[in-house]
């Protein structure tokens, strides 16, 4: 069986910092870094003009890579209301340009992130951040912890991601045959 090079970009959501990252590879094959950063809005700026920048500057990470499929971290509500809203609003807008592009969405829950890439759903930033590094073959951990959560983001991806979609297309062929059954 072939496994296919993906390009994955990842993206942990944020306001004020948005990271971003992505990588290339397949499951079974080693990783590599493509790219990573963090997308900066000023907090002082209105709602507004801050997410029309991250619409801007993820589509040009967009443009500029060309990937394959966009891994969003699923929000979680924590306990600061404000700090969810903004999350939220971001994720929005790498939802909404993946739409716009035609790149098909993931999203992972933290612990999902977390259990892909370090074996544990309970890992800590820096567990997470070393094997990220290990994994990519880095000479240093990619600072800040948003640009490190980014690439894990795309790394559970394309290791989930495959297993995922033939889940799902084996429950759809199952579905079909018992819905040809019903009719006989």
């Amino acid at each position: 069986m072939s496994h296919q090079k993906k390009r994955v970009l990842g993206v942990d959501p944020g306001l004020t910092r948005c990271g971003i990252g992505v990588i290339e590879g397949a499951v079974g094959s080693p990783i590599s870094l493509v790219g990573v950063g963090v997308l900066l809005t000023p907090a002082d700026q209105a709602l507004e003009f801050r997410l029309l920048s991250l619409e801007e500057q993820i589509t040009e990470w967009v443009n500029l890579h060309s990937p394959d499929v966009i891994a969003i971290e699923r929000v979680f509500s924590q306990h600061n209301v404000r700090t969810v809203m903004g999350t939220g609003q971001a994720a929005g807008i790498a939802l909404l340009v993946a739409a716009k592009a035609g790149i098909p969405v993931m999203m992972h829950t933290p612990s999902e992130v977390k259990a892909a890439v370090t074996g544990s759903g309970r890992a800590n930033k820096a567990q997470v951040a070393d094997m990220v590094k290990r994994l990519l073959n880095l000479e240093t951990i990619p600072k800040p912890v948003d640009a490190t959560d980014a690439l894990a983001l795309a790394i559970c991806h394309l290791w989930r991601g495959g297993a995922n979609a033939k889940i799902a297309d084996a429950l759809s062929k199952e579905k079909s045959r018992l819905a040809k059954l019903a009719r006989r």
